[in-house]
């Protein structure tokens, strides 16, 4: 008898460890969440293929690459996407921001590159939990078995397959030594580096950018669902921040968020995006007019049910600031059709940006 329910005991551990990794390979296609339109993993690829902070600003920005779809102020155009480094001794954190308004700035996620002499180059993207949920990680697929390589291993994360929407998807492992000789990663660890800070800000932006309107998420999902073969084949949900400092350095010291956008959270108004499920097919047919080779060119892209939206873990203890159509003085937004091009104050950086000459004001003769 002691046998037998020592047996169905192991039987049952055995069984709900299955469960747990199973759930843990699963990866949901939306959130419910405002970060639905800004893809981590789209984002994560791209720095991989940058060569300096600045071209990864840059290529965020550029509406050919079908990355950023964020309108977290309201205004129906596509917001610009800041990158701005914080250097903590051997740890890049690498801050992706919007201005909502003139007043407030909201963090969109943080890419933390840690050089260690022992771990070699680890990195993460962590999500801001406004946006994304608590916890929301993606980093590289690393070999979690190699010796001095990653630190803890994964539990969620075994063999080299992963499963998504019921489909099988080949993983590709990497080290902390691959992952060092990514070009960006490279550029920021050269003594000569100069900490990138994006000059531009609210209503300030390239003379080269021009906003657009944003799609619907359910176009916007079309088309990234055929690059998943290579988001969850070199990518994975992390399942702990691998930074140490990562709450005293930026999360309780640096991180931005505005009232307002958590306001037109709260109220639902990011709700709208999930509406058009049949522009699925829109956003997949632009990717095979962008993309005729890929492998995934024929696949059709399933039905997705948007799940509801979680709780918020943090809520503002700031008063909430009213839109800025009804703030004392106005501060309306300049027209994003027509930037300014007068950059923010900084230090020469190794690439510098381009400013155009300003025509001096004329001013009248008083008598």
């Amino acid at each position: 008898m002691k046998s037998t329910c020592c047996f169905l005991f192991i039987a049952f551990m055995l069984f709900t460890c299955a469960s747990l990794q199973a759930q843990n390979e699963q990866e949901p296609e939306s959130l419910g969440l405002p970060g639905d339109n800004f893809n981590l993993y789209a984002a994560l690829k791209l720095f991989q293929e940058s060569e300096t902070l600045e071209a990864f600003e840059n290529k965020l920005n550029d509406e050919e690459n079908e990355i950023n779809n964020l309108d977290l102020d309201g205004d129906g155009q596509i917001d610009y996407i800041r990158v701005t480094d914080n250097v903590d001794d051997n740890v890049h954190n690498i801050v992706l921001q919007v201005a909502v308004s003139k007043e407030e700035t909201q963090d969109i996620a943080v890419f933390t590159v840690e050089n260690d002499n022992e771990k070699g180059v680890q990195i993460q993207v962590i999500g801001d939990e406004d946006l994304y949920g608590k916890d929301y990680i993606i980093e590289p697929n690393y070999d979690d078995n190699n010796a001095g390589n990653g630190g803890t291993p994964n539990p969620g994360y075994t063999g080299n397959r992963n499963v998504v929407e019921d489909k099988t998807i080949v993983v590709h492992r990497t080290t902390t030594v691959e992952v060092s000789s990514w070009p960006v990663i490279r550029y920021i660890f050269v003594p000569t580096y100069v900490v990138w800070r994006s000059p531009w800000y609210w209503g300030y932006y390239p003379p080269v950018w021009r906003p657009w309107r944003p799609v619907f998420w359910h176009q916007y999902y079309g088309y990234h669902y055929h690059w998943n073969y290579y988001y969850y084949g070199y990518y994975r949900r992390g399942w702990f921040i691998r930074y140490p400092r990562w709450n005293n350095f930026y999360y309780s010291g640096r991180r931005s968020r505005s009232p307002v956008f958590y306001t037109r959270r709260e109220r639902g108004d990011y709700r709208q995006t999930y509406s058009r499920p049949d522009l699925t097919r829109q956003g997949s047919d632009m990717f095979r007019k962008k993309n005729p080779k890929a492998p995934t060119v024929d696949k059709k892209v399933p039905t997705i049910k948007v799940p509801s939206r979680p709780s918020v873990t943090r809520p503002v203890t700031r008063p909430v600031v009213p839109p800025r159509e009804t703030r004392p003085g106005g501060g309306v937004r300049p027209n994003p059709a027509k930037p300014v091009t007068r950059p923010l104050p900084q230090k020469p950086v190794t690439r510098p940006v381009t400013r155009p000459i300003e025509k001096p004001v004329t001013r009248p003769i008083q008598k």
